[in-house]
């Protein structure tokens, strides 16, 4: 969730010079393989797959409804656009939504073999008639996507939001979050409706269908807009799965980070959740695994005045006991958020945590020892492209980094108003 605000664009040579006054200068280390520009719109999401990089659009200032670019990444310092789909170009169908997440993964199942795409899709106007709810792709050649199907939430939802595809032996599933379903789709109020996680079988990609569901309002008597002052939105925001299928880990903003095991898609069951210390800021946006599954990094998005202690951060859990998690650590560090400006979203590989971090671009921490994280690199790219269609910057152009993938030896870097960034970590 990109929430609307006013943001001070800071060159590269501030972030990488030492950040604020008396701060310790944050380090580089991460060198800049190539970079591609799709111009004119606002950029979501980046994902990695089979040498191929796939970068979502968002609904930026004018819904320009772009979909998903597809990068060939054969020679790294020069990326090659190779085809886009999910785009109102390609479907008019899908103009007025607009694509910021997409996963892609190979599936073998009995009515499908190859790479199977699935992309978020959700109306920009919710009182338009736009489509909303997901979208399904082969993408077994990068270069001539196929539209395979269209599976649509409910019209008083906005769409999926975030989502997660998973093969499971034959079977494969997309695991979605539509934010505050139960309480859009609920018939008076105070009866949960539709719940906001949903199980898709997608394993015949051409007719999905959903076989499972889970909400704290039904399941725990959690109301959507029920808690303390400022701790009162309880709803799905994003969710990942671990590589067996067996735990799903829902991104519950409010609520923290909600473990269920999943073993049986028809019926998810609660293990445990995440908590927050009184006072502290909620807004539980996205997570991911590292140590064997056994460690959880939850990040917050939260946007404040500088030095505020409600700034959004990344929090790291030891989820070895799934039904206890323990925090280990929350990661601040006063040069890397001197701007009010929140982290995004994690990823993890080995002992290395890869964080986007909006204006601060993109952060990397040594998380071997989970009680201390420690920066050994940052990126954040240069201001030399103004975008007309980003229009969440005080001073333009922007340098604001939406996502982080990591592919083997390469790190892909979604720039919000410039596009992907192939990096490598020195």
């Amino acid at each position: 969730m990109r929430i609307r605000r006013l943001a001070v664009a800071l060159s590269a040579a501030a972030i990488l010079g030492g950040g604020a006054a008396g701060a310790p200068a944050a380090p580089n280390g991460l060198e800049v393989l190539g970079h591609a520009n799709p111009g004119v719109g606002a950029n979501g999401d980046v994902y990695g797959h089979r040498g191929h990089a796939y970068l979502g659009s968002w609904i930026g200032a004018g819904c320009l409804s772009n979909g998903v670019r597809v990068y060939d990444l054969q020679n790294p310092r020069a990326p090659r656009h190779v085809s886009t789909f999910a785009d109102r170009v390609s479907d008019p169908s899908l103009a007025g939504t607009w694509t910021e997440k997409v996963i892609v993964q190979h599936v073998n199942t009995p009515t499908f073999v190859g790479d199977l795409a699935v992309v978020s899709i959700q109306a920009c106007d919710r009182s338009s008639s736009a489509f909303r709810g997901f979208g399904l792709y082969d993408v077994t050649d990068p270069a001539r996507p196929l539209k395979l199907s269209h599976y649509a939430t409910e019209p008083q939802t906005r769409g999926s939001h975030e989502i997660w595809l998973q093969a499971r032996r034959n079977r494969a599933y997309v695991y979605t979050a539509i934010p505050f379903a139960e309480l859009d789709t609920s018939p008076d109020g105070v009866t949960p409706g539709n719940p906001d996680f949903r199980i898709v079988d997608v394993s015949d990609p051409r007719n999905p269908a959903q076989v499972g569901e889970w909400g704290a309002w039904r399941e725990l008597g959690v109301h959507p807009r029920s808690g303390p002052p400022g701790l009162n939105r309880n709803f799905v925001h994003s969710v990942i799965v671990d590589e067996t299928a067996k735990t799903a880990y829902l991104s519950y903003w409010d609520l923290g980070t909600v473990i269920l095991d999943i073993r049986d898609p028809a019926d998810p069951t609660f293990i445990g959740r995440t908590t927050f210390e009184p006072g502290e800021v909620g807004n539980a946006h996205s997570a991911t695994l590292a140590n064997g599954g056994n460690l959880l990094v939850e990040t917050h998005e939260s946007f404040s005045s500088p030095g505020s202690p409600s700034v959004g951060v990344p929090s790291l859990h030891d989820i070895s006991d799934p039904a206890n998690p323990v925090r280990l650590s929350t990661f601040t560090r006063p040069d890397l958020i001197d701007l009010g400006e929140t982290v995004h979203d994690p990823k993890a590989r080995g002992g290395r945590l890869f964080l986007s971090w909006y204006q601060e671009g993109v952060v990397v921490l040594d998380i071997q020892d989970p009680a201390s994280p420690q920066v050994v690199a940052q990126f954040v790219p240069p201001a030399d492209f103004s975008n007309p269609d980003f229009e969440f910057c005080l001073v333009e152009p922007c340098t604001s980094i939406w996502g982080v993938f990591v592919d083997g030896s390469r790190i892909l870097a979604s720039g919000e108003s410039n596009g992907l960034w192939v990096l490598k970590l020195r």
